[in-house]
């Protein structure tokens, strides 16, 4: 929790914000704010703590708003707020949608005169998802949001317990390696079931409905009597996402004819993206490389953030 010791207000963009007593937050953002609007950046925020020690740097106070932020805080561990975490700022709620952003293409007038800015650092950009009213000495809630995955692995042999899952643990690994340094609290529950189509349903339908963002499976994906993990995933689908595993499947049959057999498959499920990969620890490799560099997209397409 922190507090609020200034909101600042303008008509225009790159520039610097002033204090106002108390602002109005509708659902397009603050009132009489130049960044209000139907976007995902309507409220930006700072922590004084880095304003004043910019000051020491510059070598001449700023007053609130001298970066152009909305909100003006105190006390609030920016370094603990990730991406679709809640603030309640008084008595509105705001969805984090963006951490860190470039100046505008000349520079404000902060970086104009000191060559550099905290904003792309430092500053948050928020939606409202409550309208209300906020004042300076209001006190800031932070609410986390956690983003969830869920890894399954299918296997009859290893359910048995004739050897060690090691695939499902790998997607682990890399999921944890590839968002330990990025702006999202990452939640990993794993299960291990055997080459049956209706657990399969039932665990998928269940993390759906308890808005699980992330479902990765391994296993499954081959020609064989058991293998009925696409089957299950594409009759759950609302959109399939067929680019990411047929480039994969070509990158990689280009030298592995194997690898054109898969029959691995994405899409989305209501909110949640699911992907089904090979049980090979090799190909999990291979198509994990992959999944991760558009992950955070999706995510934010899929939560309706414009963020180009």
């Amino acid at each position: 929790m922190g507090r609020i010791i200034s909101l600042n207000v303008s008509n225009q963009k790159g520039t610097a914000k002033q204090a106002v007593s108390d602002v109005t937050i509708s659902a397009t953002g603050i009132a009489g704010d130049v960044h209000a609007g139907n976007w995902h950046r309507q409220i930006s925020l700072l922590p004084n703590e880095r304003i004043r020690a910019f000051e020491a740097e510059l070598g001449r106070p700023l007053t609130p708003g001298a970066f152009g932020e909305n909100v003006t805080t105190e006390e609030l561990d920016f370094s603990t707020i990730a991406i679709g975490d809640t603030l309640m700022l008084g008595s509105a709620a705001v969805e984090v949608t963006q951490i860190g952003k470039t100046c505008h293409d000349n520079g404000c007038a902060i970086f104009a005169e000191a060559g550099k800015c905290i904003m792309p650092t430092y500053g948050l950009f928020c939606r409202v998802l409550t309208p209300g009213i906020a004042k300076p000495g209001d006190s800031v809630f932070h609410v986390s949001r956690p983003l969830k995955a869920l890894v399954i692995t299918l296997s009859d042999r290893a359910s048995r317990g004739d050897f060690a899952d090691r695939s499902g643990p790998l997607i682990v690994e890399m999921l944890n390696a590839h968002f330990v340094n990025t702006p999202w609290h990452l939640q990993v529950e794993t299960v291990l079931i055997g080459d049956d189509a209706t657990e399969l349903r039932y665990k998928i339908i269940d993390a759906v409905a308890r808005h699980v963002d992330i479902i990765i499976t391994t296993g499954g994906t081959g020609i064989g009597k058991r293998d009925i993990t696409p089957e299950t995933l594409i009759s759950l689908f609302h959109k399939e996402i067929p680019g990411i595993m047929d480039f994969i499947r070509m990158k990689h049959g280009a030298t592995l004819p194997q690898a054109l057999i898969s029959r691995s498959v994405a899409g989305v499920i209501d909110e949640t993206q699911v992907y089904a990969l090979p049980g090979s620890i090799n190909a999990v490799r291979e198509y994990m490389d992959e999944i991760l560099r558009v992950l955070e997209h999706n995510l934010l397409m899929i939560w309706g953030i414009d963020a180009h």
